[in-house]
């Protein structure tokens, strides 16, 4: 019995893993669904949908290739939807994940990324769960996005 508990502990998810809305910082509108999910220790995300977009929009704004992106073929001529443009990190302790890059396939800049789980009630303005999404580009010079925990079915389904 201990061991079967003691297994279940080394391999329950991560509190980052699962379904988040990304909220705009500016406006605290949703911008998107997204999915970040593990792969042999690594992290990566995936934007679902989104309110402005639908399922067929490339990433034209992409470059070609960027360094360590997790897929193969020409990134500017991918899906903007079911494409990890989260990728690379690796878990600092449970909760916290950095060393990897961000992609905006809005506008194809890439950013080292960092993501840290933040629990309700952990702060007064954590009422909910939130993941804090950090974009950042030299000496922690960034920016940060604080994301709400949803289920599937709200960031699969975003599209007007």
């Amino acid at each position: 019995m201990v061991l079967f508990c003691a297994c279940g502990i080394i391999f329950a998810a991560d509190a980052v893993e699962g379904y988040w809305l990304s909220i705009d910082e500016k406006t605290q509108k949703v911008t998107g669904g997204w999915y970040i999910y593990q792969e042999n220790n690594v992290l990566y995300g995936k934007i679902l949908s989104g309110p402005d977009d639908g399922p067929d929009k490339i990433a034209d704004k992409c470059d070609a290739s960027y360094k360590g992106f997790p897929i193969s073929g020409k990134v500017n001529e991918m899906k903007v939807f079911g494409t990890p443009w989260i990728f690379g990190l690796t878990m600092d302790k449970p909760g916290q994940w950095s060393g990897g890059n961000v992609v905006d396939p809005t506008d194809g800049k890439m950013w080292k990324c960092k993501i840290f789980f933040r629990p309700a009630g952990s702060l007064k303005q954590y009422t909910t769960d939130m993941l804090e999404m950090r974009g950042e580009w030299n000496f922690g010079i960034g920016r940060s996005q604080f994301w709400q925990r949803t289920d599937e079915a709200t960031a699969s389904g975003l599209y007007k």
